[in-house]
């Protein structure tokens, strides 16, 4: 017995033992190196702010006494408190409304922008008209300036006759009285007695209608938007009808326009019908009393016969209110004989009353506005001169023929 206790003992005594070797090598190991020269500086983190007991005394600070605080009187405590406006979450200011360019005597303040893309027709005929000798080459130049410019066959023959039978007559040439003489042939051509304002009066107690027809590209969307301007110029109140639901963005188009002058804009959804459009615009301009309400459609091709009918629907829905009082086509100067060729097919369909030619300013083929009057039989009412919003301007054809031939 007493052996084994004395074993039992010994046994501990060597673990105990162990264990001591091994912490005192943990240990050991544990410990930096010891450095040859300084020791290292040890930087401590800034003390924390103490709380509770262990809080600093405070510091001595001047406080005023009641007597000096100023308090709200009896009516100032039980008023209502002002609201005060967030300027994050505030609504937006309104867009401001633009006070367009008067449309009279437009086209005489954009002459000098016609003359210069008009200098092939005017100069051009004029450099030939003042030969010495005309003879059948010259005849011939004359001829093929004309035709290059738009005029078309039938008026081209019909011009030079005149003009060589006046020559001949006048015997003298002079500077001045070829260019009246070009002036008045020209003047004769596009014609001086047709009506030319814009019809946008109705006979009954609603607004006048305007429909707005034309090709994609020709500028109908923003040729509404100009038209827009002319009328508010002209003192008349507009509603605008977004029937044009194919073109994403012409209804956005069209209504950015529409609030640049406070006119508002009667618009649907995406790929909507647009003779409904149409309709609930002529509604909501008998609604408000306005003068005018300006519809533009969409830009149909001319080889789509389903589009085409539908334009036709547009114009039986649209009338249900009353008859159409304009239909406006738009064409683009710079497509020359193709538009004629537009124009035709949109004549099949609507009863063209009026015709824009925009892109003016742009092309030499100025005669394009007597050949497109010949061939439809109605006015060039309005002409667009320029990519700004006041740059639509009703045609004048004394302004027209002085910008082509110069003073």
């Amino acid at each position: 017995m007493e052996i084994v206790i004395l074993a039992v003992v010994i046994a501990l005594v060597a673990i105990g033992a162990i264990s001591g070797l091994v912490v005192s090598s943990r240990r050991k190991k544990q410990l930096p190196p010891s450095a040859p020269s300084s020791t290292p500086t040890i930087t401590a983190p800034p003390a924390e702010p103490h709380v509770g007991e262990e809080a600093e005394a405070p510091r001595e600070e001047p406080r005023r006494t009641i007597e000096e605080v100023d308090l709200p009187s009896a009516e100032e405590a039980v008023a209502e408190p002002a609201a005060v406006e967030d300027p994050v979450v505030a609504e937006p200011e309104a867009p401001s409304i633009e006070i367009p360019e008067p449309a009279a005597g437009r086209l005489v303040r954009l002459r000098a922008r016609l003359a210069r893309s008009q200098n092939t027709l005017g100069k051009g005929l004029l450099s030939l008209l003042s030969r010495e000798h005309l003879d059948e080459e010259t005849w011939e130049e004359i001829e093929d300036i004309l035709l290059t410019a738009d005029v078309g066959v039938a008026a081209t023959q019909e011009l030079v006759d005149h003009l060589r039978e006046r020559v001949r007559v006048l015997g003298t040439r002079t500077p001045d009285e070829l260019r009246g003489l070009l002036r008045e042939e020209l003047l004769r051509l596009i014609g001086t007695d047709a009506d030319r304002s814009v019809r946008t009066e109705s006979g009954l107690d609603t607004p006048g209608v305007v429909l707005v027809v034309g090709v994609n590209g020709t500028g109908k969307t923003t040729t509404t938007g100009k038209l827009a301007r002319v009328l508010v110029a002209d003192g008349r109140s507009v509603v605008l009808g977004a029937a044009d639901t194919f073109r994403a963005a012409a209804a956005d188009q069209l209504q950015t326009w529409g609030e640049r002058v406070g006119a508002r804009t009667v618009r649907g959804p995406e790929g909507g019908d647009p003779a409904s459009i149409a309709y609930d615009a002529v509604k909501e301009g008998i609604a408000e009393g306005a003068d005018v309400v300006l519809i533009d459609t969409a830009g149909r091709l001319h080889t789509k016969t389903g589009l085409m009918d539908e334009l036709g629907k547009v114009k039986r829905v649209v009338e249900k209110h009353g008859p159409l009082d304009e239909v406006l086509l738009v064409l683009d100067a710079t497509t020359g004989q193709n538009g004629l060729v537009q124009a035709r097919v949109f004549a099949e369909v609507v009863d063209i009353t009026g015709i824009v030619l925009t892109k003016l300013d742009g092309t030499a083929k100025g005669g394009i506005v007597i050949s497109v009057q010949r061939e439809l039989g109605v006015p060039v009412k309005l002409v667009g001169l320029g990519e700004g919003p006041d740059d639509l301007a009703p045609f004048e054809p004394e302004a027209f023929v002085d910008a082509l031939v110069g003073d």
